[in-house]
This record gives structure tokens, sequence and C-alpha cells, in this order.
């Protein structure tokens, strides 16, 4: 019936990320953002494999997980700041 997800704490997205051990694990500007902790064991891993699909599962589940927290994230951020600018615009049409 229902997909009896369990929460994965590895899967949090970090705004604190070491640049110095992306740049030593050749992980590209683009996808140095806040799960990049989790990229960077995840292309270990994949070399080590020779980029077999069959391998490396549980690293790539939790490094798309957390792209998903981490816009999840986003969305929330925008909701409260909407919020925050219709208050604004709300407070200031009653002056």
């Amino acid at each position: 019936m229902g997909g009896h997800h369990h929460a994965n704490p590895a899967a949090n997205p970090r705004a604190d990320q070491d640049s110095e051990a992306m740049a030593k694990a050749r992980v590209p500007l683009a996808f140095r953002d806040t799960c990049a902790h989790l990229l960077m064991p995840l292309n270990k891993c994949r070399r080590e494999k020779y980029w077999n699909p069959n391998e490396c599962g549980h690293e790539r589940h939790t490094y798309e997980e957390c792209l998903y927290n981490s816009y999840l994230q986003r969305c929330e951020a925008k909701v409260q700041e909407n919020k925050v600018l219709a208050e604004r615009a709300a407070a200031a049409a009653e002056s």
C-alpha cells in the first residue's frame, strides 16, 4: 500500500561544505551545492566499481534524497518569503 518511506538522517542538505575537499574530489562547480558532501563518496564508489549501474545504489539513493530534501527546503523558503511580501503589501495598502 504506502511507500513506507523512512527518513534518512544522512540525506540532510548541509550549507557548510568543504570547498577544498570538493576540489580535491574533482566535483564540478555545477554540483557543489548543499548535497556535495554525499556526491563525493558516490563518485568515488562509481569510479571504484567502473560505473556499474548495479553498484553504489545506497549512495545514489542517499544523494538523490538529499537533492529532494534541498528542493523541499527551497520551496518552503519561497512560501515564507511570499507570506512576508504579502504582509508588507497589506500593511502598505492600509497606510
